[in-house]
């Protein structure tokens, strides 16, 4: 007869993954995460107005809400107190396997949409969805994961669906949308920055251009008729907003965080950030903006 596969072997294949219940606000309760927040996708049902910061965007959805971040846009949450109650799983891009990384979903996307007002029938079926991943998760069932991946593409799919029909999946239609597309994507792909990654590989036009195997000035104009933005603007617009990330929410200093956004010199940095900003980076990290 054949064995079946043990808790832990299993769980070595599908990736990581864990459900959390969120309770009322409690200042005498509070414990941090034993995860890193960049390493995990996190799909939240949340009751309560909080506020969040994803990069440096703020929202504060209405109350309830479902929300969803990833690796790649690290967010801070404010206001806690007003936390009524709900819950969310995390989990790794692997949990979904390689046929289906997380990112291209819209919902995980850095361009996409990350947070959804529910009515009361909405939030209904998405609290019955997390318990059924609760329930599922505490089971001894050797093939539970594959129950729960199906229950996390429920909750991704009910997201996308409350969408405008034309932000999801719309299809690249002719080749300077291809190019904008994958330009954004190898953009993208050098964030967020991390002890692994330390350093962006590509910080000019030219070097986009040549891994994407066109001329500078076709790239150029591609993004200026596709976004209405020039190279080097939309590279710029990034690389202030990691900054942005970096000097809020990390501890490297200022040099680190110049080397590490592809500045040889710190001088240049802070030229840059004052630049964009009208501040010094050391005013924006101290709040003094």
């Amino acid at each position: 007869m054949k064995k079946l596969p043990s808790i832990q072997e299993t769980e070595q294949k599908v990736g990581q993954f864990n459900f959390f219940k969120l309770e009322k606000y409690d200042p005498t309760k509070i414990k941090p995460l034993p995860y890193r927040r960049r390493d995990f996708f996190k799909i939240m049902y949340l009751i309560g107005d909080v506020e969040f910061h994803y990069a440096d965007k703020i929202m504060a959805p209405k109350s309830p809400s479902l929300l969803f971040s990833n690796p790649f846009i690290p967010y801070q949450c404010e206001r806690i107190e007003n936390i009524e109650g709900g819950a969310y799983c995390i989990f790794t891009k692997e949990f979904l396997n390689e046929q289906a990384i997380a990112r291209n979903y819209s919902v995980f996307n850095p361009q996409g949409n990350h947070i959804f007002p529910l009515s009361k029938a909405q939030a209904k079926k998405v609290e019955h969805i997390f318990s059924e991943i609760r329930e599922e998760l505490n089971s001894e069932y050797a093939y539970k994961y594959d129950l729960l991946r199906n229950r996390v593409y429920d909750l991704i799919h009910f997201a996308m669906k409350m969408q405008p029909s034309a932000d999801i999946g719309a299809g690249i239609t002719n080749a300077a949308q291809r190019i904008s597309s994958l330009f954004i994507e190898l953009l993208e792909r050098q964030f967020p920055i991390e002890d692994h990654h330390p350093s962006i590989e590509f910080r000019t036009p030219s070097d986009f251009a040549d891994q994407l195997n066109i001329h500078v000035n076709h790239l150029n104009g591609v993004l200026k008729e596709i976004t209405g933005q020039t190279t080097s603007e939309i590279i710029a617009q990034r690389i202030l907003q990691e900054a942005k990330i970096l000097l809020r929410q990390s501890t490297l200093n200022s040099s680190e965080i110049a080397y590490a956004l592809g500045f040889r010199e710190i001088p240049h940095f802070n030229n840059f950030f004052k630049k964009h900003t009208g501040t010094s980076p050391l005013k924006y990290r101290k709040g003094m903006v």
